[in-house]
């Protein structure tokens, strides 16, 4: 095969061409699913790219997408694509200054907007972004408030008849492997964020090994709810394109239970905190049932562990075992597979590490979660559970011609053809990310075993250290606390400290229900993680989910906090990563309170 039969470009012109009126994309707008065909998809991209010539845009100049997920999200990327430009995605949760800081950096000439939030970020920092030459609203809802360079998408477009038709064959035809397609900003949780730099040739082998690893089918339905700002959930699209795959768009991720039920997905990038949840309210809900529905629930899932478990050892399974799976099966799996759906081949989850407790409960009941690791600098995955997996506290075997070498502080150590090119104009923080031997470091603390399967074990740059020598690794306890239905973040502070202590956000949902049933009565949520029958159930849980931590990183005091960490005050990142140093600061009157005695 020639290299240029995995540019992303000829995959999106060869599906388009070969699938033609069936369904490439479908989106939800005005209570209904609407589709669009593969020709008709091609049609968008390529007047788009047309009305970008039109604007004078060059080779390798950057074009930024400001939006949630939306069919003109991909249009907008594919067309920039098509006349060889860079997308730079930008949050849509990102404030004005972070935007501005991106628009800056990456020198970007023009940006589409999603929404009027976004469009009035824009407009408060339009002074500081001298280079851009136009501002497109991707919805004709937007108003544009007078804005001297706006203009509406289907505005945009006619402008595509100013441009030579030839002027696009020719950058088609000119395209290489060594382009850039994209920078993405790494949401930093300390410092600027830098633009990791990815070409098409990094691109082209996650294709290629997604094709050689996953079972897809062209008859499989893509589920997307996860920001194609972020690597993961963009990655996952360009596959699916690559597989000729129809990709479903949910811009309101508050109606993923609907379009579940509604769709019946096939397939479905998710991150661990939806696993979570979702097994922590099944988990409630069936102790809230009688004592026979209970022991039939936990005997169905003990069922389902014990063939998940025989199919992996490659056993012959039992005829015993298999009329009990068909009865489990029956009466209470395929009702639990069918809150997601029903039809689910394929869950991968990526952002953080999935409890193995967690995976297997899914697992056991039918869902087949790709678990895996990877990072914006490796074009997303470095590694991936294969079919039939039963190390659920590994982050899964590596993918082909993936080097991977534990060094020193046990960094996890990568290279190959999936690894950026460096950091967009920082050659410094380029040259601080490699090894003199061309190994990325990852930041991660990690183990490979002896059957090829990678473990991560810490995260290097966050461990923290008390006051009485003890090494802490927050995340860990994080992961072990925030399986409680009741708390919905926490943050862990125990850096130069003589003991572990916890800022914690409940799940106010769950906290208000609780309430009600033990009749607590309050007037705000203040009041409520105030009252002292609160604090006594927050506490017991807290001390249920960290026994098995040793004692010196256990929570010996926590404050309940009346507000979610959030990215618009700059606490957490667009990824739900802490800025452990933004809420230091913030909340340091609070955790001072919990050293005083």
């Amino acid at each position: 095969m020639n290299a240029l039969d995995f540019h992303f470009v000829n995959r999106i012109r060869y599906q388009s061409q070969k699938l033609g009126k069936k369904t490439a994309l479908r989106y939800h707008k005005d209570n209904q699913w609407h589709d669009i065909s593969w020709t008709d998809f091609q049609t968008q991209i390529d007047t788009l790219s047309l009305a970008l010539l039109a604007n004078h845009i060059d080779v390798q100049d950057k074009i930024g997408i400001f939006a949630n997920n939306m069919p003109q999200w991909t249009i907008a990327d594919f067309a920039s694509l098509q006349i060889r430009a860079v997308t730079v995605p930008i949050y849509a949760t990102n404030t004005a200054q972070q935007a501005q800081f991106i628009i800056h950096d990456a020198d970007i000439k023009i940006l589409f907007i999603g929404d009027q939030t976004q469009w009035d970020h824009i407009i408060t920092i339009l002074d500081q972004c001298p280079q851009l030459q136009r501002i497109v609203a991707m919805k004709d809802s937007i108003q544009l408030k007078d804005c001297p360079i706006g203009i509406h998408w289907s505005d945009f477009l006619a402008e595509s008849t100013q441009a030579n038709p030839l002027t696009l064959t020719q950058r088609l035809n000119s395209k290489q492997m060594d382009d850039l397609f994209t920078l993405i900003y790494t949401s930093g949780t300390t410092g600027d964020p830098k633009g990791v730099m990815l070409d098409y040739a990094n691109l082209g082998h996650q294709l290629r090994v997604h094709e050689q690893t996953i079972d897809l089918r062209e008859d499989d339905l893509s589920l997307s709810f996860l920001p194609f700002s972020h690597i993961f959930e963009r990655g996952w699209l360009a596959v699916m394109i690559h597989s000729g795959i129809t990709n479903c768009y949910l811009e309101d991720t508050n109606q993923v239970r609907y379009a579940l039920t509604e769709l019946r997905p096939t397939l479905m990038c998710a991150v661990p905190r939806l696993y979570e949840k979702i097994y922590t309210a099944v988990l409630d809900k069936v102790q809230q049932t009688s004592f026979f529905k209970r022991g039939l629930f936990f005997w169905a899932i003990n069922v389902g562990k014990k063939r998940l478990l025989s199919q992996a050892q490659q056993k012959t399974i039992s005829s015993l075992l298999s009329l009990q799976y068909a009865i489990a099966d029956k009466l209470v799996l395929s009702k639990l597979r069918s809150l997601l759906g029903g039809r689910i081949r394929i869950m991968p989850s990526g952002g953080a590490r999935l409890e193995p407790e967690i995976a297997l409960f899914f697992h056991s009941i039918g869902i087949n979660i790709k678990s895996g690791y990877g990072m914006t600098e490796t074009t997303a995955s470095i590694s991936c559970w294969k079919d039939g997996e039963t190390h659920f506290d590994s982050i899964g075997k590596l993918f082909p011609e993936v080097e991977v070498r534990i060094g020193e502080e046990d960094e996890i150590l990568v290279r190959g053809n999936i690894v950026m090119r460096g950091y967009y104009k920082n050659p410094e923080a380029t040259a601080a990310a490699f090894t003199t031997d061309g190994f990325f470091k990852t930041g991660d603390a990690g183990k490979l075993d002896s059957e090829g399967n990678l473990y991560m074990t810490d995260r290097i740059k966050e461990l923290m250290k008390t006051s009485t020598g003890k090494y802490i690794a927050p995340q860990r306890i994080e992961n072990l606390i925030c399986k409680d239905k009741f708390i919905e973040q926490i943050a862990i502070i125990a850096d130069a400290k003589k003991y572990v202590s916890a800022l914690v956000v409940p799940c106010f949902e769950a906290l208000e229900d609780y309430a009600k049933q033990v009749n607590i009565h309050y007037q705000t949520r203040l009041d409520l993680i105030k009252n002292t029958e609160i604090l006594k159930l927050i506490e017991q849980r807290i001390q249920q989910h960290q026994k098995e931590l040793a004692s010196f990183e256990q929570i010996k005091k926590f404050t309940l906090l009346p507000q979610a960490f959030s990215t618009a005050l700059n606490e957490i990142t667009p990824t739900l990563k802490l800025k452990r140093k933004v809420i230091l600061e913030r909340y340091k009157t609070q955790i001072d309170a919990m050293y005083r005695s």
